[in-house]
């Protein structure tokens, strides 16, 4: 993956011209460079120090092809574990140093595995050391230089040259294997770089070299010439073997290969491959010579054994073996027939599947019941030898990859007489749903018998394959289908194990890597999106296989286009626009918008508040921020890369909240502006602007923040917010926003979330006697980090049990949340309360409880049970909620999940613009504008008539009320000319509570039995009153207090007869007769204790 000169031979060539002296060149980024003109890593050796290996410590060799020097000096050599997926950092980075010389060797040595016994001997004098550092494993991991001071991703444009090998999720192309104690991996002697390891690189005995070796060749080689010895080789008769690469170092490159003693059938070609078809059979002694461009020589020697070949047929399923999932042939040398029902030549599978001519068909037509009758053949030159329908004799080595048995690096001889053609398997699913059952099966052509439905897409925007779960639903997170632990949540985990299968395209390519991304995405097009919930229908048979640790449905040939020809996907964006109806006079919405932040990643550097590192299209370009640190070491903006991006998010988002047709939406994940010196509503004030703009019109307003002083101080503050946006033409504000404060200390709950923010509204035109309150949520997250409190690690014990880590926090947080609403709404005078937002906790899941146990009813999963707001690792579940307190949930007429985001490929995202040649971004819809589907919820609010004003020359009759001074008033008797206010006047001031008890007013009659508010508590009438203000113990009214066991709590008001229980001072007593104003612990007074 070596980098074009240009760069460097510009800048060389400007040097010399202003100085007159020569420069050493600067390494540069990389590109496919076959020629061998940029640095290479030429050997890579991990196994270092072990017992029994040949050197005492690992190391890496690079290798300068050109003639000119190259400094490192700015670069680092980096390694990335095999299935890691984030940034290298601490000791997995090296800042590289020294010259390169043209046409030299740089050698450096990394750490040992330090074995007590035989760890190898010392290498030749490092050129440069790690010390600990940049420690790869044998088994699998990637190496690279990058010209970065810092860690950046395998897949960065400032990568020079990488290796990954073994089990490697990030090697140019394809990842070589092979390596042992006594091998290691080379490039050619000329350093060509084709951008795919598996080709550049072989396995021979490790040849580490230092810039020492070169020295005294002016073309920088040794002067000697060193052959590699392939070893002893063996082949079959008749059987053309595989080419045998030779590989030479030091003198001056190239070299001209010559052998002696090749086995008949055999020869060699002047670039150094053995090739042919031996013909006799027996063992020789083969001397093979490469010459330098000076023409001094270097030999080795080596044994060629030729046997006679022995051809025995083997039935497939013989190899396979009967209720088995490793074949009993591992290892050994097999000849068997078939007929090719799938090839492979290109993609990087690199192999054909046979299968037993006849074989398939029914579960009854099975004639070889718990051994599969197909057999994938992997060799890329076979691959591309056959044609699908070929009947064909293959003879190679049984292996085991991946879990899938193989029969590797064939001969294959196409068959004089035809086989009988295979029939696809047509077997239920629910036939299949164990692993056992599916390994009967493996390899085989198969028919999908039943339903299928798209599960998950994510990775359709990397490696071109979807998950499906067989049946018309998707596969569903657990602990939203019933507690953790619970039946409910084991059945569903059941369930998802039996249903799930995933459709590939025929291919291992990584399409978001730069080598990749210039080849069209298969399956998706920009009008045809394939969603969760898609149904599937199969036009051709496909492999039934197991690859990637998952079983597949293969098809038969890589998928270059939109594989309508193998599958189509139901169309879910069509009768979708909109959400569906949920009536109500107005609609309450909640809507994460994944990270909205007007501060773009290159403002914010430009401002001189940060750095920032970006996610790039396949041409470069900066599209998203990938980490943005501030001066102070806190969190800078998470969101588009710059202006033009931004405006790709942003016309998705307007769009989808401007069709939602809702009248409030709660917003998650909105930009805090303070935090970047800003007012703090200034994003939301941004996107109010744009939807008005798009709307045509000011439709939408927005809830301003609270004053700093009731705000959480801002070093307790998120990056991100909640926020409430309205339609005013609907609904009115009642008083101001609120945010819960005191929670964000340090070890608080909210200390890493965002804090609820609760407003009041009504109804345009109403009266705040109907106001409700409306609480905007975003718990924290579940990824993993530093728990606050036990319970936070994530349970990964089963999938029934785990709800994500930080559980416990968001328990926390969710007990403060109804706290801090309740307080909320009493200072609203109202019992409707709704919390809304992005809760990070499925359904079921313990935080849920929380704000069930305390009374609230989710609309969404009451009102709409069969659609969910996320869909995480092929799972759906509700994070989002809309939660209603009794009262609330009595207004609820209708709610709907709109599925517009969560469902969506992420290839359809405004952060994966032009990463394919195939361009799917359209920022005219609203689909995949964020990560969350949106929650919509209908209501009927209440609406308190409002009298007539009083007018003094208009005559009232009893029971006509009037309004005056903001208070309701009804008349007691015929009036007029008479103003309300006077206590023994013609008016009673008539003021009700939320719950609908009386207010008491110094106006209003009262009877026997009447209960009214005053003072904050509940006071009962004893006889007819008016104008007799509560509190007098010896007065018409009674102070009715109660503990929270039922029990009356003494006051001296009330009245008490013979034998009630009363509890004062935190004792009980009981009435020995009938009493009022008489205090508990009087010395012979009527209250007897009792407790």
């Amino acid at each position: 993956m070596s980098a074009p000169l240009f760069r460097r031979l510009a800048i060389a060539a400007l040097t010399l011209s202003t100085t007159g002296v020569a420069c050493s060149l600067f390494a540069a980024p990389a590109s496919a460079n076959s020629a061998g003109t940029g640095l290479v890593i030429s050997e890579a050796y991990v196994n270092g120090g072990s017992s029994g290996a040949s050197y005492l410590n690992k190391f890496v060799e690079l290798y300068n092809p050109t003639p000119n020097a190259i400094s490192l000096t700015g670069d680092t050599l980096q390694y990335r574990a095999p299935t890691s997926t984030v940034v290298p950092s601490g000791s997995q980075v090296f800042a590289l140093s020294g010259t390169v010389a043209g046409h030299g060797h740089f050698l450096i040595q990394l750490p040992s595995n330090n074995a007590s016994t035989n760890p190898g001997s010392p290498l030749p004098t490092a050129d440069l050391s790690t010390g600990g550092s940049v420690n790869p494993g044998a088994g699998g991991g990637t190496l690279f230089i990058a010209a970065s001071t810092s860690g950046v991703l395998p897949t960065d444009s400032t990568v020079i040259d990488k290796i990954g090998w073994g089990t490697s999720n990030s090697p140019e192309a394809n990842a070589p294997t092979g390596n042992s104690l006594t091998l290691s991996y080379q490039r050619g002697a000329d350093g060509a770089d084709t951008d795919d390891n598996a080709a550049d690189f072989h396995v021979a005995a490790p040849n580490p070299q230092n810039a020492a070796a070169d020295s005294g060749n002016p073309g920088g080689g040794t002067g000697t010439v060193t052959v590699t010895s392939p070893g002893a080789q063996s082949a079959t008769s008749g059987t053309a073997i595989t080419p045998v690469d030779l590989h030479a170092s030091g003198g001056t490159a190239p070299y001209t290969w010559t052998a002696t003693g090749l086995p008949a059938g055999l020869t060699i070609s002047s670039d150094g491959t053995v090739s042919g078809t031996p013909t006799t059979a027996g063992t020789s002694s083969v001397t093979v010579t490469a010459t330098d461009s000076t023409g001094a020589t270097g030999s080795a020697t080596f044994g060629f054994q030729v046997t006679e070949v022995v051809s025995t047929v083997t039935p497939i399923a013989s190899i396979q073996g009967t209720d088995t999932d490793t074949s009993p042939y591992q290892g050994r040398t097999v000849t068997t027939e078939g007929v090719v029902t799938a090839v492979y030549a290109t993609g990087g599978f690199n192999g054909f599947f046979l299968e037993t001519g006849g074989a398939g068909g029914t579960k009854a037509d099975d004639k070889t019941p718990g051994a599969s009758d197909a057999v994938f053949v992997y060799g890329s030159q076979s691959a591309g030898q056959v044609t699908i329908g070929d009947s064909v004799q293959v003879t190679g080595e049984v292996t085991e990859f991946q879990g899938e048995t193989e029969i590797q690096f064939p001969t294959v001889t196409k068959l004089a007489t035809a086989l009988p053609a295979v029939v696809p398997d047509q077997i239920a699913w629910s036939d299949l749903a164990t692993d056992a059952a599916k390994e009967a099966h493996e390899g085989e052509l198969i028919t999908p018998q039943g339903d299928f439905t798209v599960s998950d897409n994510y990775d359709a925007n990397f490696y071109g394959s979807f998950t499906l779960a067989a049946g018309d639903k998707p596969l569903r997170q657990p602990t939203d289908a019933g507690t953790a632990g619970s039946a409910e949540a084991k059945a569903a985990a059941a369930d998802n194990a039996a249903r799930m299968v995933t459709l590939d395209d025929g291919a291992s390519t990584n399409y978001s890597t730069s080598s990749s991304r210039n080849v069209p995405l298969p399956w998706l097009t920009a009008t045809k999106a394939v969603t969760v919930g898609s149904k599937v229908t199969f036009h051709q048979p496909v492999i039934l296989e197991y690859r990637f640790s998952l079983w597949n449905f293969q098809p038969r040939q890589q998928v270059t286009d939109d594989g309508s020809a193998v599958a189509t996907f139901s169309d879910l964006r069509t009768g979708n626009q909109k959400p569906a109806s949920v009536a109500g006079d107005i609609r309450l919405a909640t809507f994460n918008v994944e990270n909205y932040f007007p501060m773009t990643g290159e403002d914010y550097v430009a401002k001189g508040l940060g750095t920032c590192t970006y996610y790039t299209d396949r041409q470069g370009n900066r599209i998203a921020v990938n980490t943005c640190t501030g001066t102070d070491g806190g969190s800078g903006p998470r969101g588009a890369a710059d202006d033009a991006n931004f405006a790709r998010q942003q016309a998705k988002i307007v769009t989808g909240i401007n069709r939602l047709g809702a009248s409030i939406v709660s917003l998650e994940e909105i930009e805090n502006s303070v935090k970047f010196g800003e007012p703090r509503d200034t994003a939301l004030a941004g996107l109010v602007d744009a939807l008005n703009a798009a709307a045509g019109s000011n439709v939408w307003a927005y809830a301003p923040s609270p004053s700093a002083d009731k705000l959480p101080p801002l070093s307790q503050q998120d990056v991100i917010r909640t926020a409430f946006i309205y339609k005013p033409a609907d609904v009115t504000l009642v008083g101001p926003s609120t945010v819960l404060t005191g929670a964000s200390g340090p070890g608080q709950p909210f200390s890493i979330a965002r804090q609820p923010l609760a407003q009041g509204f009504k109804k345009a035109g109403a009266t705040d006697k109907d106001a409700f309150l409306a609480v905007a949520n975003h718990l924290k997250s579940k990824g993993a980090g530093t728990p606050l409190y036990d319970g936070d690690l994530e349970d990964t014990s089963s999938p029934a049990v785990d709800q994500g880590a930080f559980n416990a926090t968001r328990v926390r947080q969710a007990q403060d949340l109804t706290a801090f609403a309740s307080q909320a709404a009493s200072g609203l005078g109202t019992d409707r309360i709704f919390l809304l937002g992005d809760f990070n906790a499925y359904t079921h899941e313990d935080p849920m409880q929380v704000l069930y146990t305390a009374g609230y009813t989710d609309l969404g999963s009451t009102l709409d049970s069969s659609e969910w707001t996320y869909s995480f690792n092929g799972l759906q579940g509700s994070l989002d909620h809309v939660l209603a307190s009794p009262a609330a949930r009595a207004m609820a007429t209708g709610a709907d999940v709109w599925q517009i985001n969560a469902q969506e490929s992420v290839a359809y995202g405004y952060s994966r613009y032009n990463y394919n040649a195939t361009q799917l971004f359209n920022g005219t819809d609203p689909f995949a504008a964020s990560d969350h589907d949106p929650v919509i919820v209908g209501l009927n609010l209440p609406v308190t008539p409002v009298a007539p004003a009083w007018v003094a020359s208009k005559v009232y009759n009893t029971g006509d009320t009037v309004t005056y001074q903001g208070s309701t008033w009804q008349a007691m008797w015929w009036t007029q000319n008479q103003k309300p206010g006077d206590p023994n006047g013609a008016w009673e001031q008539m003021e009700t509570a939320a719950d609908g008890t009386a207010i008491w007013t110094p106006s209003r009659v009262f009877n026997t039995g009447d209960t009214v508010t005053y003072q904050g508590s509940t006071w009962q009438a004893m006889w007819w009153t008016r104008n007799q203000k509560p509190g007098d113990p010896n007065g018409p009214w009674e102070q009715m207090e109660t503990a929270p066991d039922g029990t009356a709590i003494w006051t001296p008001s009330r009245s008490f007869n013979a034998g009630d229980v009363v509890i004062y001072k935190d004792k009980k007593y009981k009435a020995k007769w009938t009493t009022r104003n008489q205090v508990p612990g009087q010395q012979n007074g009527p209250w007897q204790p009792i407790s």
